[in-house]
């Protein structure tokens, strides 16, 4: 005899419109190089505007979404501000797409 357990509908839901919320914030080229490289740890604005070669302001305004959606956090060294990853979810979902598309060429 199979028992099926109901879904907790309103759940699902909420669980759902998050991780949409997550890969649309990470659908962005240019946001999904920023994490990418922030995953492999804390960088100055200026390093990943040379790392990454993206301009000045599209790296502010892609790094203020990435603020305001709670990705990155932020660290004040005098003038110097420093980005880091603070999301989890994130981190997990980009070793996932390093290992479809990065880690083996014949996965690409």
């Amino acid at each position: 005899m199979t028992t099926e357990t109901a879904l907790d509908l309103p759940a699902m839901r909420a669980a759902s419109n998050r991780a949409c919320a997550l890969m649309r914030v990470m659908s962005n080229p240019d946001r999904l190089l920023l994490l990418c490289q922030l995953s492999q740890g804390e960088r100055r604005v200026g390093e990943l505007e040379e790392l990454l070669d993206i301009q000045q302001p599209t790296l502010s305004q892609q790094l203020a979404v990435l603020r305001e959606e709670s990705l990155v956090t932020t660290r004040r060294d005098g003038k110097q501000v420093y980005y880091s990853i603070d999301s989890r979810a994130a981190l997990d979902v980009l070793n996932v797409l390093y290992t479809h598309f990065c880690g083996n060429e014949e996965n690409a």
